[in-house]
This record gives C-alpha cells, sequence and structure tokens, in this order.
C-alpha cells in the first residue's frame, strides 16, 4: 500500500506550528451579529478596499479581537486565537472588515489583522460526525491517483492553487490536493494561480 500516513488533528497542527484545532477562544456561543443590535452605515456593505466582496482571507495573528460592530467602542463577542485561520470577509466599512467562520458566526475585525495569503480547512462541517471521516490527500489531481496522506476533518491547511475542481494544499511536510468541494476557504470553481 505504500506509505500512507493519517495526519490526525495533532499531528497536523504541530506540522503546521499550531496548538488549536478548534481556532477559537469562545467567550459564550459565538451567534452572528444581528443587524438590529449594531447601527452601520450603509457603506458598510460597500467596498472600502476596492477589493471584491465577498472574498476568503486568513487570519494574520494568534489573537484577533471581533466586535460587534466596526469600531473599537463596540463589545468583543469572541476572540480568535489561531493565526491563518480563514475567514470570509462579507462587508466592509472603512479600515474594519465584517467576517464569517467556517460555522457561520460573523463580526466586525480591524483590516490590519487579517492576511490576503490563503488558507483552507478541509471538512470542517465533518468534524464529530459518527464514525471514520477522512479526506484524502491526493498525488494530482484525480481521484484515482496515490493517496499521499488522509486528512482529519478540520485540518488547516496553506493553498497552492485550484483549478476550480481540485485544490493543492501544503500541511506541514506535506502537500497534494483535494477535491475543492472539500475545502472551505476557496469558492466553488474558483480558480487561484
Amino acid at each position: 500500500m505504500g506509505n500512507r500516513r493519517t495526519i490526525g488533528q495533532g499531528t497536523a497542527l504541530a506540522l503546521a506550528g499550531g496548538a488549536l484545532l478548534a481556532g477559537l477562544v469562545l467567550h459564550g456561543a459565538p451567534a452572528p451579529v444581528a443587524a438590529a443590535e449594531v447601527v452601520v452605515p450603509v457603506a458598510a456593505n460597500g467596498q472600502s478596499s476596492g477589493l471584491r466582496v465577498p472574498r476568503f482571507v486568513s487570519l494574520k495573528s494568534d489573537k484577533v479581537n471581533v466586535r460587534r460592530g466596526p469600531s473599537t467602542d463596540q463589545s468583543i463577542v469572541w476572540v480568535f486565537s489561531r493565526a491563518g485561520l480563514p475567514v470570509e470577509v462579507i462587508a466592509e466599512f472603512e479600515n474594519w472588515r465584517r467576517v464569517r467562520d467556517s460555522e457561520g458566526a460573523d463580526g466586525w475585525v480591524f483590516h490590519s489583522l487579517l492576511s490576503g495569503r490563503r488558507t483552507v480547512l478541509v471538512s470542517p462541517w465533518s468534524k464529530g460526525k459518527q464514525g471514520p471521516v477522512s479526506i484524502p490527500l491526493h498525488s494530482s489531481r484525480s481521484a484515482g491517483s496515490g493517496v499521499v496522506a488522509q486528512l482529519q476533518p478540520g485540518v488547516l491547511g496553506d493553498l497552492v492553487e485550484c483549478d476550480g475542481s481540485w485544490c493543492e494544499l501544503s500541511i506541514g511536510n506535506y502537500s497534494g490536493y483535494v477535491q475543492q468541494e472539500k475545502l472551505w476557504g476557496v469558492y466553488r470553481n474558483e480558480k487561484i494561480e
């Protein structure tokens, strides 16, 4: 069978230099911020940066405060504690970005805490499901190609490129291809070079 290896959450995080797979320190259960809770100017749905909205980015720091609204006067609703986690920018207001995580929770983050570096989570919606769930990291863009490693749901990887169907990932000392539909942090059919 060759040199197949299952990369577990702990191993993948150690390889990636991380300590927490969850990526969040929850101060209470994060809930999406309801529109009625914060008054945000109409421009919040605009593009202050001139970049496409929505778009995926990653967290630049191990500690990123997520606020109820686009101001330091707004309360912190939770804290991300994992650099590199992918988040989706869904709105902009001045230097603030409204982001959504893989669980659907959203809030406002200051722009300098975000990076254009693209990362992905492997099948985070499969975490905690019954039975063995793993996603193969293939040696080429084909389901029939050799398997470099088996990835557990929630593993964080660096995105190298995507052709609209397959994405090349780098996870620690491993690199290979995963079907794009099994990743969070890249849009369906999105091409990245």
